[in-house]
């Protein structure tokens, strides 16, 4: 008996470390190599790819595939249908033998229904990049991203509240400043 849940419509390779108290949903596959933390939640259809990690806490929508190459540190969430990519320029005819490009999706970050992140980029932590938007570059810690291709719109606290024009949480409280294009927590 496993401490962790995997419908039984799911598959799961060889090879493949799933933390405590995740839940893996139906029609999913995790493929080997995979490193899953603790407390994670897949939803419907699921597919990490080989080698993939992903931190704890992170919470996956229905229909996304994280792509070898990804990796989501603590806390990430994944809105439906939303898009992972692992190749700049792919070839049916010339595989790329596992060498794919890097994507790094830093702690409490969120990526929203439908977005695409193209590979090869950060995105920082506690970032929102707005449903359907497309990444095409590196993104600040905190940064509201939206469109396409994403550019900023505005800041984001720590709890997921767009922050206003003197950069404080109307929900939290929490304030912020800018330093050198960089938002820093600031005093309560």
């Amino acid at each position: 008996m496993s401490d962790y849940f995997v419908h039984e419509s799911s598959y799961i390779d060889d090879d493949v470390e799933i933390g405590k108290d995740t839940k893996i949903w139906h029609f999913s596959h995790i493929q080997k190599g995979a490193k899953i933390g603790k407390n994670c939640s897949f939803g419907q259809n699921v597919n990490i790819s080989n080698n993939v990690k992903i931190g704890n806490g992170v919470k996956v929508q229905n229909n996304v595939s994280i792509y070898e190459g990804v990796e989501l540190e603590d806390y990430v969430f994944c809105g439906p249908s939303m898009v992972f990519t692992n190749d700049l320029t792919p070839r049916s005819r010339y595989p790329k033998d596992h060498k794919y490009k890097k994507t790094l999706i830093k702690h409490d970050a969120t990526l929203g229904a439908n977005c695409t992140i193209v590979c090869g980029h950060t995105v920082g932590e506690f970032a929102t990049v707005a449903a359907g938007a497309v990444v095409t570059k590196n993104i600040p810690a905190h940064a509201l991203m939206v469109g396409v291709p994403a550019k900023q719109y505005g800041w984001v606290c720590e709890c997921g509240q767009v922050l206003n024009e003197t950069l404080c949480c109307a929900e939290c409280g929490k304030k912020y400043v800018l330093l050198e294009d960089r938002l820093m927590k600031g005093k309560k």
